[in-house]
């Protein structure tokens, strides 16, 4: 819970009563790997913070290929927070690159702290910012070649290269695994 307040506490100020009324509202969960926090062609439902774990926000292309567009590692927001905010049905997967434990707010108790909590608007918006920028900002640029993409990735990802699979790696990068292994192979 100390990880989560922390947390919220870099984008505003609350006192000890707003403090626990938000520690009274989220839940602790734990999502095993390979498990799903969220769905394409479901309506997420919760806001969830990750205390241990990464996930992998992706979706399946045109021709079935699963790509994979970001990656969230602890201390961060994970959400797909347009269509959380829309009500409508996602079109991307979050799910577990490893075992995960997150705290996670339902949709009902997230919208309430902004009905009790003064400035808890300004404070969420400021983490669903941080949360939509770290979604965008990593995406490989497909017209890098594959070893600049790969040291990208290193340099925006340092912890996590030992820590996924390296399938999702590949496909964040747009390269095979054969390829990812003759450049990580290149580099060392």
């Amino acid at each position: 819970m100390e990880e989560l307040i922390t947390f919220i506490l870099q984008f505003g100020n609350l006192n000890k009563q707003q403090i626990d009324l938000i520690a009274g509202k989220v839940n602790e969960i734990t999502l095993r790997k390979d498990e799903y926090f969220s769905e394409a062609g479901k309506i997420p439902r919760q806001v969830g913070f990750i205390v241990e774990g990464v996930i992998r926000g992706c979706y399946y292309n045109n021709n079935g290929e699963e790509i994979t567009r970001c990656f969230i590692a602890e201390k961060n927001l994970a959400v797909d927070y347009v269509n959380f905010e829309a009500n409508a049905a996602s079109s991307e997967y979050l799910q577990a690159s490893t075992d995960c434990k997150l705290l996670v707010f339902s949709k009902q108790d997230w919208e309430e702290l902004s009905h009790t909590i003064v400035g808890w608007d300004s404070i969420k918006n400021k983490m669903v910012q941080q949360c939509l920028y770290l979604k965008s900002r990593k995406s490989p640029v497909i017209s890098q070649d594959a070893t600049t993409r790969y040291l990208e990735f290193l340099e925006n990802y340092p912890t996590l290269t030992n820590r996924i699979a390296l399938s999702h790696i590949a496909s964040y990068l747009g390269v095979t695994q054969q390829s990812l292994s003759r450049i990580r192979k290149n580099i060392k």
